[in-house]
């Protein structure tokens, strides 16, 4: 497996199980009351957001040839980690 196919792969279990947790605080915010509802709607559509990102550059990797795809590596991490730091702070207010 070369090390860009072995990249694509961990982030893209990184991001099944971000997209589990979103998920999950999606159903969290169901049951909350209608003003707290606002509220969680405007962070999953937040994470929906950087999440869509995320899977931009990891397509942009896809799509990159061998040589160039480590370039791009650093854009994956960004957006990857800004999805995470999102994803925890969600967590710490949903709480």
């Amino acid at each position: 497996m070369s090390s860009k196919e072995a990249y694509r792969k961990k982030v893209e279990a990184q991001m099944d199980e971000w997209q589990a947790e979103i998920d999950k605080l999606k159903a969290k915010s169901k049951s909350k009351e209608a003003d707290s509802e606002i509220q969680y709607n405007k962070w999953i559509s937040d994470l929906e957001s950087k999440k869509a990102a995320a899977r931009s550059r990891l397509d942009d990797v896809n799509k990159a040839s061998s040589d160039a795809w480590e370039d791009l590596k650093g854009g994956v991490q960004k957006a990857t980690d800004d999805l995470g730091d999102a994803i925890k702070s969600a967590k710490k207010q949903f709480s």
